[in-house]
Parts: C-alpha cells; structure tokens; sequence
C-alpha cells in the first residue's frame, strides 16, 4: 500500500541469502548511483519519496537477498546495517520482484486489445443490497497500548459505524488497513510516529465506511481500527509486523469483550449507543499487511500465545484484501475469503493466494478457504484514504501511471474506477459476512468457484475458487504423486527450469508459485505441468494410493491456463483401481486477462460431474486430462471431490509453534553444537518444516521435524564456530511452516553471534603519492589480518596544509562516481564536497587501492594537495591520512 508513486510487493526476514558467485570490481569503484557504503552500513537515496507499501522493499546484491532497510522519516533514504556486500555493480533495490532504483523497461504487452471475461450469471441472492437498518457513525480513542520491540506505543482509535434500532445482541465486524503513510504535511508523506507537530496522521482506518455502512445496514456492529504507529515501525520487527498487528487486533476485541458484559457503562459513547456486540460471532477484515494481521489475531484466538489465557470472542471467518502472507501461515480452521486484484501494484505477486493452498492437509480441512481474483482492481482503490479525490491525505493509482498496459490502466474496458472497485469489495465483504457469521448458505455459489456474480458489484468481473468445505481431496500434488503423458510433476519453487512449474526466470510465475522468504528451491510444494504438442497427448495423474470420492457429486479442478489463452478445453476422465475408466464429460477455461506485467496465471474451477456406476468411486486411482489444441500449456493446481453445502468447520485449538530467538558467544576456536529453540503451546501429533540458514548466509537446510503429544519445545542443533578474525555479527534466521496438526504464529527469529574479534588495523602506503597534472594518484591500503566479513574502508577529505586540490583539478565522471548530486562547477577544494573515496576489501583480502584522476589545464599552478582521512564508522575506531600533491603540467612538478 501507499499514497504516491511506488512499484511495490513482499516479505521478509532481514539478512536472507542465496548462492550468488563474487564479483570482484576494483577497489575503489563507487556503488551505482543513489547508493552509498560507509562501514558496514549500506544506504541507498531515492530521487523522489518512495512510500510504504505492503510488500517489502529490499536490498539485494544480484541474486543475493542482503535484507530489508530502515526508511528514513521522509522516505528517501533507506538503510541497512551488517550489509555483506559481494557486488557494488550488482545492487539493486525491490518489491515482489520489482526493481525500484532503475526505469525497469516496459515488457511488451501481450494483450493489445483486452476485454473483460464474459459476465458470469447472477446468484440466487445479492448480498450487495443495503440492508433495513439505519446506520450512526461515530469514533473513539482509548489509552494506547505497548508491545515489546516497538519504540513507541500502539494507538487505541478506531471508527464505529453500527446500526440503529437492530435488535438484540448483533455480531461484530472488525476491519485492519494495511501498511501506508502514516503522517503528511500538505503533499508530502511521512513515516513517523507520534507525527511531528506541523504534521497529521493519515486517517486510513476511515477508508472503509462504504462496507461499514453497508454492513451496519444488515445489522452488524463494525469498528475499522486504526495501525499508524505499527506502519511507522514495523521493519524493527522480524515478522514485519504480523504479531504486532494481532496484539492491536485483540486488544481491540478484548475492550469490545468488556463493554458487552459488566463494563459497558465506561465504554464510549459510540459504543453505548450501538447495539451489544455479540462476541460469539466476529468477522475480521484485513487490507494488505492487515490481512496478515487478522488472519494472525485468527489464530492467537484460537490456539492463544503461551501466556495469553483464552480469547472470549470467536472468530467465525475473515477477509483479506490483496493481503500478505510473509509467513505463508494461515489460520486452517477459520474460513476465509481472499480477494486479489488483478491490477495490484503493490502486493504485485499475489501472495495471498498462499491463505487457500497453504491450508491443504493441515488440519480438518473443513473450513471453506476462497479466493477472489478481480480483474481490474488495483491494490489501494479499496481504501478510499488511499484513493486520489477521495483521500484527506496524498494518495495515488498504485498501479505505475508511467506504464501503458492493455488490461490495468486506466480507462481501458478492463481497469475498476475506485467507485466501482469500493462496490465490488464491499459487496464480497457482505458475503463472507452473511455466510461466516450469519450462515446463509444462499451466497456460497458466489465465493466458492460456482461461477455467479452479485450483481451489486457489477461491472466488476470477481471469478473465484476454493477448498475445503464439502471437498474430499483426490489429487493434491505431492512428492509421492506419479505423472505421466503430458503430464509431469512439478516443482512451485525452484531455480532448475526442468524441474519448475514455470521458467524461474518468468516476473511473475504464478499466485500458487510464490515465495516464502525467497526461499529456493523449497521443498514440500509441488504442482502438475500439462505441456502438448498436438491435440490429444493424455495427461495422467496419479495420487500415492486409490483415493475415495464416495458421496461427491462432481470433480471439481483447480486448472490454471496461459494468460489471454482462448477457450481451451479439456476431457476429464477417471479410472479405478480395477482400470475401469470413466469419461466425465468435458471443461473449457479462458486465460485471465493480463499482460507480462502481471501474475495472472491463476487457476479456475471447474466441475464436472461423476457418475454413478462403471466405476467404483470408493477407489479412483488416476485422473486423465486429454487437451484439445495443436500445442499449449496448463497447470493443475489440485483436483477434489465436490458436494453442494457447507459442513460447520469444527474449529479446533492445534498445537501451536512459535520460534524463538538465540544469542551466543562465537569464541575463539572449536564448533560446538546449540539448540535454537522452537516452542509448542497447546497439546496433539504434529509436524513442522524447520529452514535454519548456513554460517554464510547463502544456503538453508530444511527438515520436517515431528511434534509429540505433550511436547512443548522443539530443540533444532546448530553449529557455531569460533574464530579470531573479525566479522559483522553472525545472524542466522530460523524459519517454520505448518506441514501437519498444527499452528505456526511467530514463523520466524535468528541465532545471533556477536563477533568478539577486533577490527584489523589500517596501514597506507603511496603507489603515486606525487603526479604531474593529468596523473593518477594511488595508494594501497592494507588490512592487519583477513576477515570473515567484507570489509569497507572509506575517507572524505580534509583540508590539507598549502594549496587544495580543487572540484575543476579531477577528471568529471570520477568526481560524479562519488559524490551523490553534485556537479563539478562551479569549483571549490574538494574538502567542501561530499566525496568519499572507498575500499572494499572482500573476505580474506587484506590489500586494495583507491586512486584520484587528475586532469591538465593550461594554467600556472602552485602545487596542489589532497588528504583523505580513511577508516571504518565505528565509533572511535582510528582515521588513517593519506597524502598526495600534483604539480602544474606546464611547468613541470615542483
């Protein structure tokens, strides 16, 4: 999310690696433009504010993740400490991919003349109806709250808009903006907290009155809340915020909890003038990062932190609006429904789509998970704080005004208006309501990959999918499912193009392939590739053993196709374990809408149904995909037995999984073996992935690891080695996912090793400490002992005894190489300047030069000086002068 021009997606924990090969340019090389590296401290200066967003902004070092910055209070310069520089030419800045430091050049479009998928029919019922309540809106602002790891406390204020006259107790929807700016001053936006005096905060938790209403309207209590002081922090934080957004979440809730019972008499006067909230029945609704927050207050409620007591509210489901999911941990027992849009330029990858798959086989699976793609919609319109012309605060289209694309910019048949995008995600929040709270089963169709609208969101085109819910799985791929035909087994997250689903070179993949952490290849997640070259090429698929589809009436698929693809068509087939085949009839799909820029390669549902005799469903062993076509391509995602109605999700309390973090003393020699530790809240059989980061940063191990009944820490051995050379302090992260029976809530954490070696010492010898006009002035630079880390050495100059070499005495390009925006003219000693001169010495090097280029001119000199004070940032290491004068060209050196 933001308010101004911005490409952003992702998330992470800071100080991720992968392999990348050294790239070693000269010593003295300057980083590219905007960049800086002093000591152990790399910053980069945006030419204009970049805004927060959801997705993460980080550093990388070619292929290299080197982590997530601080941004400064005005959002041009970003910063990041311990930062393991391999390559100055390789540094770029990112977002869900996206490089932001650089014009990315425009892809081709591939969708000259796009038009939106066909209008599907209308359901039974519109839940985009105002209801027959009328509606009061009112605020309130309590005591803030502290959590542990932010500097300053969390803002209690949120907006109320309830109905009037609804009687009895009525249930609760909460809403949760996502990351933003969080102060302006006229047109400039700031991330601060509390805001300076001359500035605002930004109202975001106003944005969503248009759903508040319309669910106050049909008889819900609704509080949006506001999240400014977490947006102004949040990158001091491992998790990027989850847990601390589930703290405000549920301190929120708590207060609601209260003034339902015995103190409603001290609670707002909002409050007391709405209906009593029934705590029984909560909706959550999360925009972007607080999407992630309210599906992690979902499961804090339902398997609470050690310590935290139990909840006394239930949540019967949540919504999450083009949400993160840096986690890839989503609540598997409370419904969802999660929307994203087509057009999003923030969140850009789509991680959402991670809150539907990543919930298959953890638990019951009962709980119905849905997803929402939006053709058009973009990632702030759904806020109206984040809309131009409707916001108090700047604010702006966050898909890249500065790209014409054929389906997202505005004004093409494709692209939302804001108006219409705030209807349709108003309408599909009424939905989820009217089905997870209030149990009407009649707009299930229109979130559960039925294929109808609510026409109260028309003209936008909301095609959806799902699991769970009345579905017994059949075909989800794994490591023991066998492919053959057309067909092969795929992985969603890998660098080795034979085995990935989709070229890892590809921008955006696909919604299902994302990330977690930028973890590759990641192990446990696999998908089905169809790939053809003439019509009729069968593709079976075979899970590990005959499943049974007993009591299902149709196969539901989960089948994704290229995008603008054109009515491609498939027959389904089935056979039993005795080789009794059945034809099932036949699917036909179009590609989404969408151009290289965007990740559309998204999976529809489609049905089919099965039959009643010639083969035993009790036993279906494969599943055949025959394409129609001379070439093409497909993924199948999953396939499910498929009933109408919904089963009661039987939310249960699974053992939950919270990683902790480790310091320990690096020491002098010797490895030794510790244990980081994980712990378990909660009883019940379990299994978790464990990724522990190598010593170098550049690799990950992985390992399910099983939880016990009664087991309440899982101890994971790491190695750490002693050593007396210097480097930055050794932090490995630490991540789990959920595989089986459990709950993961804090997902990840790191061993931290201080370095307890002292920094060598800094020697400087002349090369050319004395040169004609025109000459190159150098010196070598030598380091005491070899280090662990890379190590950076740099020096401004000072004034030197005699005359100074002047801004008009060095060669341009060199000058403007290492200065940030400055020009040469008009000129002035050099020692007025913001030039630095810098060494990078890469682990295990102990000399390198740094050099001045000198150019002639036509006048009489004196000679001419130039001293440099070199050293590291830390604070009283020594400062090592080096020296050199240049002599005038047309009379000789003197």
């Amino acid at each position: 999310m933001r308010a101004m021009r911005l490409l952003l997606p992702a998330l992470v924990v800071t100080a991720l690696a992968t392999p990348v090969a050294q790239a070693r340019p000269a010593a003295d090389t300057p980083p590219p433009a905007g960049w800086a590296v002093t000591g152990t401290r790399l910053t980069w200066t945006a030419p204009s504010p970049v805004p927060p967003g959801g997705a993460a902004l980080e550093f990388w070092s070619g292929d290299r993740l080197l982590g997530v910055p601080r941004p400064s209070t005005d959002l041009r310069t970003y910063a990041l400490d311990a930062a393991d520089v391999d390559d100055v030419d390789g540094l770029q800045v990112r977002a869900s991919g996206r490089r932001l430091d650089v014009e990315e050049p425009a892809p081709p479009s591939t969708a000259a003349n796009a038009t939106p998928p066909t209008l599907a029919p209308a359901g039974d019922t519109d839940p985009g109806r105002p209801g027959p309540f009328t509606t009061r809106t009112g605020e309130y602002q309590l005591d803030p709250i502290t959590v542990a790891g932010y500097p300053a406390p969390l803002e209690m204020q949120a907006v109320v808009v309830a109905p009037t006259g609804a009687p009895g107790r009525r249930p609760l929807a909460l809403f949760l903006h996502g990351r933003h700016i969080t102060c302006f001053n006229g047109t400039q936006g700031l991330l601060d907290w509390p805001c300076p005096a001359d500035a605002k905060p930004v109202p975001s938790h106003r944005g969503y009155l248009q759903a508040q209403r319309l669910l106050a309207s049909q008889g819900y209590v609704t509080v949006s809340v506001s999240a400014n002081a977490i947006n102004a922090h949040d990158t001091l934080d491992v998790e990027s915020g989850a847990g601390a957004r589930s703290a405000l979440v549920r301190a929120h809730l708590a207060k609601w909890a209260d003034w339902a019972g015995a103190g409603r008499a001290t609670a707002p006067e909002v409050v007391r003038a709405a209906p009593v909230a029934d705590l029984g029945n909560v909706l959550l609704v999360g925009h972007s990062r607080g999407g992630e927050g309210v599906n992690r207050a979902a499961v804090d409620s339902l398997s609470p932190p050690a310590g935290a007591g139990p909840a006394r509210w239930t949540v019967k489901g949540t919504f999450l609006i083009g949400p993160t999911l840096f986690g890839h941990n989503p609540a598997p027992d409370v419904p969802s429904v999660t929307v994203l849009p087509g057009c999003d330029g923030d969140v850009s990858d789509l991680q959402g789509q991670l809150f539907v798959d990543a919930t298959r086989g953890v638990s019951r699976g009962t709980a119905l998970h849905s997803a929402l793609y939006v053709v058009g919609a973009n990632h702030n319109y759904f806020n109206t704080e984040w809309t131009p012309g409707q916001a108090e605060a700047p604010a702006n289209d966050d898909f890249p005004a500065s790209w014409v694309d054929a389906v997202c910019s505005p004004g093409t048949a494709t692209r939302l208006t804001a108006e219409q995008q705030q209807t349709a995600g108003a309408t599909y929040i009424a939905a989820a309501a009217r089905l997870f709270v209030a149990g009407d089963r009649r707009v299930l169709p229109l979130l559960d990959g039925s294929g109808v609208r609510a026409p109260s969101a028309d003209p936008a085109r909301v095609l959806s999918h799902a699991v769970g819910g009345a579905r017994s799985p059949f075909v989800v791929p794994d490591e023991t499912t066998t492919a053959s035909g057309s067909a092969r087994v795929c992985a969603q997250v890998s660098a080795d193009p034979v085995a990935a689903c989709v070229d890892p070179a590809a921008a955006r993949p696909s919604p299902h392939f994302v990330r977690f952490n930028r973890m590759v290849p990641e192990a446990g997640r696999s998908a089905v590739a169809l790939g053809w070259t003439a019509a009729g090429q069968a593709a079976t698929v075979r899970p590990a053993a005959p499943v049974s589809l007993a009591g299902s009436r149709h196969l539901a698929l989960r089948l994704a196709v290229p995008p603008n693809t054109s009515a491609a068509r498939f027959d389904v087939a089935v056979t039993d374990a005795a080789g009794r085949r059945a034809e099932l009839g036949q699917v036909t799909l179009d590609g989404l809408p969408a151009t290289d820029r965007l990740s559309a390669r998204w999976a529809q549902e489609v049905r089919v149904p099965l039959p009643s005799r010639g083969v035993d469903l009790r036993r279906v062993a494969a599943l055949e995909l025959v394409p129609h076509g001379e070439s093409g391509q497909a993924w199948l995602i999953d396939a499910h037995g498929w009933s109408p109605g919904l089963p009661a999700p039987h939310a249960v309390a699974l053992p939950r999984v919270d990683v902790g973090a480790l310091t320990v003393e690096e020491g002098d020699s010797g490895t030794r073996t510790v244990r980081f530790p994980v712990s378990v809240t909660g009883d019940g059989a379990a299994s978790v992935r464990v990724f522990v980061q190598s010593e170098d940063g550049r690799s990950y191990t992985d390992q399910v690891l099983a939880v016990e009944p009664g087991q309440h820490e899982v101890g994971i051995p790491v190695q750490v080695n002693g050593n007396t050379r210097w480097s930055f302090d050794l932090r490995r992260v630490v991540l789990v996912k959920a595989v089986r029976g459990a709950v993961v809530g804090r997902y990840a954490d790191r061993l931290t090793v201080p370095n307890d070696d002292p920094e060598p010492t800094i020697t400087a010898t002349p090369v050319t400490g004395a040169v004609t006009e025109g000459g190159t002035l150098a010196w070598r630079l030598t380091l005491s002992s070899p280090t662990d880390s890379n190590f950076t050495v740099a020096g401004r100059p000072v004034a030197p005894d005699g005359v100074e070499l002047s801004t008009t005495d060095v060669d341009e390009t060199w000058f403007r190489q290492r200065v940030s925006r400055e020009e040469p003219l008009p000129s002035r000693p050099l020692s007025s300047t913001g030039l630095q001169v810098t060494a990078y010495f890469f682990r295990g090097e102990v000399t390198k030069e740094v050099s001045v280029l000198t150019v002639a001119d036509a006048e009489v000199e004196q000679v001419e000086r130039i001293r440099f004070e070199v050293g590291t940032n830390t604070p009283g290491s020594p400062r090592v002068p080096i020296t050199g004068e240049v002599a005038d060209g047309t009379a000789g050196a003197r």
